[in-house]
């Protein structure tokens, strides 16, 4: 397996584990991805059952990302069981809701700790009996305190569209979306500190023209991630000319990291083969 076209030794690759590496427990991980040469990394919360975990298991994923070299890059706030049907909790009233507020100071702290820059708040799917604007104002609400916690420890605020396929309850599923929301927090928080999360796999499966998307919006973009389409897996396993896309955003201005966020069809350390190993260490 090889990416089809060439150039990716220039650019700077970071692996998901909590898609990748998922044979392991979660504390393994960060080891497993140093010994396939990574220096750097990113996370969904992972502790999926609870938006407020015990500091042990917070201070013990630090210690696992510390004893192992590698550098948190990108978390995300508390959003339910991913992948799920419950898939964010930050415009939905009630319950879910208060969790993503309990979890804002909790994930922004946590970021600070271990150097991580990057925090990503998923919308959240639409529910039946709520009106979508009060949806939509709850949301709002929320993404400015996430704002207002990730400027406290120095960090851009992610917003990111899904596929409509794997998400149909979920708003944000075209790149002028969720780049509206981008400029609807920055306006009401007055920070300026958020951000696209540029996924060209998510994008893909909705049709968009991914060159477009880069060419419009690479100097709003925070972080990207890439998996291959047809079947969400490694570069090179489908159609997508991931090579060249890379190229184009690199032309268009990006430097910034590419999250491997992909389902490995084997063991996880098996399945970076078209990666150069000189683009999985941090520069």
């Amino acid at each position: 397996m090889a990416l089809p076209e060439a150039g990716s030794a220039d650019r700077r690759f970071d692996v998901n584990l909590s898609i990748l590496f998922t044979e392991l427990p979660l504390l393994e991980r960060p080891a497993a991805a140093a010994e396939a040469g990574f220096t750097a990394v990113e996370l969904w919360w992972p502790w999926v059952g609870s938006p407020t975990p015990e500091q042990a298991e917070l201070d013990a994923l630090g210690d696992a990302l510390n004893d192992s070299g590698t550098q948190l890059v990108g978390l995300n706030f508390y959003a339910g069981q991913l992948p799920g049907p419950d898939r964010g909790a930050l415009s939905s009233p009630g319950e879910e809701s208060d969790r993503f507020r309990a979890n804002i100071d909790v994930a922004a702290d946590f970021a600070q700790s271990v150097g991580c820059t990057t925090l990503n708040a998923l919308y959240g799917n639409r529910v039946e009996g709520v009106e979508p604007a009060v949806q939509d104002r709850l949301a709002l609400d929320n993404l400015v305190l996430a704002a207002r916690a990730a400027d406290r420890v120095g960090a851009t605020l992610l917003i990111e569209a899904l596929n409509r396929p794997e998400s149909p309850l979920y708003p944000l599923v075209s790149a002028p979306a969720a780049i509206d929301v981008v400029d609807r927090v920055n306006a009401a928080s007055g920070l300026g500190n958020t951000k696209f999360l540029m996924d060209l796999y998510h994008l893909s499966m909705n049709g968009e023209d991914l060159y477009e998307v880069i060419d419009r919006y690479a100097d709003r973009t925070g972080h990207v991630q890439i998996a291959d389409n047809p079947g969400r897996g490694a570069p090179g396993t489908g159609s997508l000319p991931l090579g060249e896309l890379l190229e184009h955003l690199t032309k268009a201005g990006y430097d910034g990291w590419v999250g491997l966020e992909y389902k490995p069809d084997g063991p996880s350390a098996d399945s970076f083969d078209w990666l150069p190993g000189g683009s999985r260490a941090a520069r």
